[in-house]
């Protein structure tokens, strides 16, 4: 069964968040353990965060 418009669509924005988490990879070296923590916070407190995307999904 084909794919809607829509349906591809959210998975090119799948393909966007990959490549952001992938530049989020790449600089974590560079950052002190206080950002890191800081960043692992503010990923963790985000709304909505991959989470709870996916249990939105599986519903």
């Amino acid at each position: 069964m084909p794919l809607s418009g829509e349906a591809i669509r959210m998975m090119n924005y799948v393909d966007d968040i990959a490549v952001t988490l992938r530049r989020i990879q790449a600089v974590l070296p560079s950052l002190t353990e206080e950002e890191r923590a800081r960043v692992s916070d503010y990923i963790r407190n985000s709304e909505p965060n991959y989470e709870s995307v996916l249990i939105a999904i599986a519903k």
